[in-house]
């Protein structure tokens, strides 16, 4: 299992729109196979800038999803409120303390 952070920074004005689809599909990406988590956060400094963070069983899952017809139409509709180019990183978790 490893983890995909993605970065993304929003236009202001599209925030509420982000959010409003984020909600609406939040469910369907984290049912989708291979996905075991999914959490989204918001900088406290700067609050157009989101991060999600994702668990991944394998990389083939992942890819999965990005080919997918479900990424595909999130990713159509969220491009353009991005105002800076998104950033993403699969990382493996090497320690968890609860």
């Amino acid at each position: 299992m490893f983890v995909r952070i993605v970065k993304m920074s929003f236009d202001p004005s599209r925030i509420e729109e982000f959010l409003k689809n984020f909600k609406e599909k939040k469910e369907n990406i984290r049912n989708f196979k291979g996905c075991r988590f999914l959490e989204l956060y918001r900088d406290k400094q700067q609050d157009h800038i989101f991060f999600t963070y994702s668990y991944w069983e394998t990389e083939a899952d992942l890819e999965n999803y990005r080919n997918s017809e479900l990424f595909k139409g999130i990713w159509a509709k969220t491009k353009p409120m991005f105002n800076g180019k998104p950033e993403a990183w699969s990382v493996d978790k090497l320690a968890s303390l609860k």
